[in-house]
C-alpha cells in the first residue's frame, strides 16, 4: 500500500560525513575523496536500480561545459573543495518512498520528476539513486534518494548557497519563505506528484502529506525504528533500542485511550437510573462507550442503594452534585478497568514489529 515518507537530512563534515562517500554508497560507485584521499568503493551494489545526475534546465544549453558536474567524482569532491569550514554543509539528501503499485519505469519517472523540479527550483545539482527493496528486507521498500548541492550550479563550477541551505535572513530579504514553510512546501508536492502518478496509473492508493491530527485520524502514529535496530532483530539478536521505541509507543497509546476514556464519561449525561432497576454488573460489552455509561448508571444505583439502607436522603432530584457524581464515576470506572485488567489480560507474546506495516500516515522500513 503506498504510504507517504520524505525525510530531509544533510550531510555535513560536523557529524563526521563526506558528499564522495554519500555518492557513492547511493549510486553503487567507486569514488575517491580528493580532499582527504580516502577511496569509497560500493561497486558490489545490487539494489541500485536507475542513477543521474540532474542539472538545471536552464544550463541545457551549455552542453559540454557542464561535464564537469554530470560526472559524478568530479561534482562531488568540487562540493567539498568550496567548503572550508570544518563543520560546512557540504550535501542535502531527499530520501523518498515510491509506491511499489506502480511499475518499475512509473516509479523512476516519478523520482525523476521531482528531482527534475527540485534542480529546477534551487538551480542545484541532484544525483538521483532508485533502490530496490533489501533482499530480507520488506519488499514494498522501493525508495529513491536525491543528494543535492547546497550551492547553486554555473557553468565556471558551483556558486551561493540555495534552497533550504540559504541563511534565514538572506531568505527574508529576497522575500522568500521561511525554512520551515519551503519544507512544507516541499512535502506537499512530494504527495501531490504521488498522487498524481497513481492517478494515472488508475490506482485508487492515494498520499497524505499531513499529520494524522491533521487528517481527522485519532491515533498514535506506528514508531519508527532505526536500521540497525531491525537488522539486529533480523539476526536473531535483542535490541535494546527497539525495545524502547516500542514501550515507549505502548505508552503513548495507553494515555490516549486513558484520555480518550476520561473524555467521554466527564461527557455523560447524569441523568437518574429507573427506580425498579436492579443494580447490574459492569456490562462486558465490546464498545467501550457503553461500558463508560454502564459505569455511571451502576454508581449512581449503589450510592442510592448505600442511601436508602442507611436510612438518609439524596440532595435533592435524588441525585448527588454532579461534579461528585462524575469525580466518583470516574475513579470507580478506573478502578474496575485496573482490576480487569489484572485478572482477565491474557499473557500475550511481545508486539510484532510495526516497523513494515503499511497505510496512510504509517511509516515503515527504509534503507538508509
Amino acid at each position: 500500500m503506498a504510504i507517504f515518507h520524505m525525510q530531509i537530512n544533510t550531510v555535513s563534515r560536523s557529524n563526521g560525513r563526506n558528499a564522495p562517500a554519500s555518492a557513492a554508497y547511493r549510486a553503487g560507485e567507486r569514488i575517491r575523496d580528493e580532499r582527504t584521499g580516502a577511496v569509497y568503493d560500493h561497486r558490489n551494489r545490487r539494489d541500485v536500480l536507475h542513477k543521474e545526475i540532474l542539472l538545471p534546465s536552464r544550463l541545457e544549453q551549455h552542453g559540454a561545459a557542464l561535464d564537469w558536474a554530470r560526472e559524478r567524482s568530479s561534482l562531488w569532491n568540487a562540493a567539498e573543495r568550496i567548503e572550508t569550514r570544518r563543520d560546512s554543509r557540504v550535501a542535502r539528501e531527499y530520501m523518498v518512498a515510491l509506491p511499489p503499485e506502480l511499475p518499475a519505469a512509473q516509479r523512476v519517472a516519478l523520482a525523476r520528476a521531482f528531482s527534475r523540479e527540485i534542480a529546477d527550483r534551487y538551480n542545484i545539482a541532484v544525483d538521483l539513486a532508485v533502490h530496490a527493496p533489501r533482499p530480507f528486507g520488506d519488499q514494498r521498500n522501493f525508495h529513491a534518494h536525491l543528494l543535492t548541492s547546497t550551492r547553486q550550479v554555473a557553468v565556471d563550477g558551483l556558486g551561493p548557497k540555495t534552497g533550504l541551505d540559504m541563511k534565514g535572513t538572506t531568505r527574508a530579504e529576497l522575500g522568500l519563505p521561511t525554512n520551515r514553510k519551503e519544507f512544507i512546501a516541499l512535502r506537499q508536492r512530494w504527495a501531490d506528484l504521488v498522487n498524481e502518478h497513481l492517478r494515472a496509473a488508475h490506482l485508487e492508493a492515494r498520499v497524505d502529506s499531513r499529520s494524522l491530527e491533521a487528517q481527522g485520524i485519532d491515533r498514535e502514529p506506528l514508531p519508527r525504528l532505526p536500521y540497525a535496530a531491525i537488522a539486529s532483530e533480523r539476526r536473531g539478536e535483542r535490541s535494546e533500542v527497539a525495545e524502547r521505541i516500542r514501550e515507549r509507543y505502548r505508552a503513548r497509546v495507553a494515555a490516549r485511550a486513558e484520555r480518550a476514556d476520561s473524555s467521554a464519561l466527564a461527557a455523560t449525561p447524569n441523568t437518574a437510573p429507573q427506580p425498579s432497576a436492579p443494580a447490574a454488573q459492569t456490562t462486558t460489552s465490546s464498545g467501550s462507550e457503553q461500558r463508560q455509561r454502564q459505569a455511571v448508571r451502576d454508581w449512581l444505583q449503589y450510592r442510592q442503594a448505600r442511601g436508602r439502607a442507611a436510612g438518609t436522603q439524596a440532595p435533592s432530584g435524588g441525585l448527588l452534585p454532579s461534579e461528585t457524581v462524575r469525580r466518583q464515576a470516574i475513579e470507580a470506572w478506573h478502578a474496575e478497568r485496573a482490576k480487569g485488567a489484572e485478572s482477565h489480560a491474557p499473557a500475550g507474546e511481545p508486539e510484532r514489529s510495526t516497523e513494515s506495516q503499511s497505510g496512510a500516515g504509517r511509516d515503515r522500513d527504509l534503507s538508509w
